[in-house]
């Protein structure tokens, strides 16, 4: 089978799967409603405010902040991956989870009493700080990981598994002072969590989708040749430091925006490049694509167990992708021992 013909079909089962899964999440749930019923009221035939309600302001947000996020952290562990020359890499060692998860917790600890109502403040002050937060911590790693004027992969991991490590005591030590209530929310923001999403999340996260996964895909060539080793790189001219600088910056920025909304949802950028690679190869201008369906549907899936198998009560959906991921993450780790005897 051929290259071209391969990764049409991966898409396509890919895409069907994705509109199976969120026709399931969109008619099934506390409240069922027939096919005929969602249609209508997209379509505003007949609307009614109870399915307005259930379709318009807590199903569908839910399903197109899945999507959006899973696709967004499937692309930008492809690209952690590839410039670290690391399978095992994932967005998340970048400490931009962490960076975000402490500021998270300096404003609930500090502000939130004072951020009540359902103006456009309220609502974005906590993905706004969270986006903060995570780009704060990201360019920090980025500047110390930086010798010589020259980024280097390695030196990236470590910085970043020690930042991470160093703002999560800082949580930890922020949460023990908290309050009940705020206490329960950072516990869930934290591990990942979807069931709040709205039309003003969306709104606030898609530009940064819309500006800088166009930079990923104009650059993919340059992700193949990141492959190569550092000599071989510069010796085929390129520009390493900047092109990698942009891609890494890309990828910040697009995890930042999803981490903003969601939480720290794990493992997505770890698993779905591993299992795009399977199914398409190693050419990032398949890779690249494939590995965003892939997390946009391990996100939406995940979100459906997490709401409908525990119920009534509601599991964070990073709870559930933890369930999955850490199997896998073990899988890799001796597969990868498995090669190198």
């Amino acid at each position: 089978m051929g290259k071209g013909v391969k990764f049409t079909l991966a898409v396509t089962v890919s895409v069907a799967l994705l509109l199976t899964t969120a026709y399931i999440s969109l008619t099934n749930g506390a409240f069922d409603m027939a096919l005929r019923d969602v249609v209508k009221t997209l379509l505003r035939m007949n609307p009614q405010h109870d399915y307005d309600l259930v379709i318009l302001e807590f199903r569908l947000p839910r399903i197109v902040i899945a999507l959006l996020v899973g696709a967004g952290l499937g692309m930008a562990g492809t690209v952690v991956q590839s410039l670290t020359r690391n399978p095992l890499a994932d967005p998340g060692i970048l400490g931009i989870n962490a960076g975000a998860g402490v500021a998270m917790v300096i404003f609930l600890f500090f502000f939130q009493g004072k951020m009540k109502g359902t103006s456009l403040a309220a609502i974005l002050a906590g993905p706004a700080v969270g986006l903060v937060g995570g780009l704060g911590a990201a360019l920090l790693i980025y500047f110390f990981s930086r010798v010589n004027g020259r980024l280097e992969a390695q030196r990236l991991l470590l910085t970043g598994i020690a930042m991470a490590s160093g703002l999560s005591a800082v949580s930890v030590f922020l949460t023990l002072k908290m309050n009940a209530k705020d206490f329960e929310t950072v516990a869930v923001w934290v591990s990942g969590s979807i069931y709040n999403a709205n039309w003003t999340y969306i709104v606030a996260m898609l530009p940064w989708l819309l500006l800088l996964t166009p930079v990923l895909f104009l650059r993919t060539r340059m992700l193949d040749v990141f492959q190569l080793s550092e000599s071989s790189v510069r010796g085929l001219g390129a520009e390493v430091d900047r092109e990698r600088a942009l891609l890494l910056l890309s990828a910040i920025g697009i995890v930042s925006a999803c981490v903003s909304v969601s939480g720290g949802i794990g493992f997505i950028g770890l698993m779905a490049p591993h299992m795009a690679r399977r199914l398409v190869g190693h050419g990032h201008r398949q890779l690249l694509p494939m590995s965003g369906l892939i997390g946009a549907l391990l996100v939406m899936m995940s979100d459906f167990i997490a709401k409908t198998v525990f119920a009534p009560m509601e599991m964070p959906v990073g709870v559930v992708i933890a369930i999955i991921g850490v199997p896998y993450f073990v899988l890799l780790l001796y597969r990868n021992k498995q090669r190198q005897v």
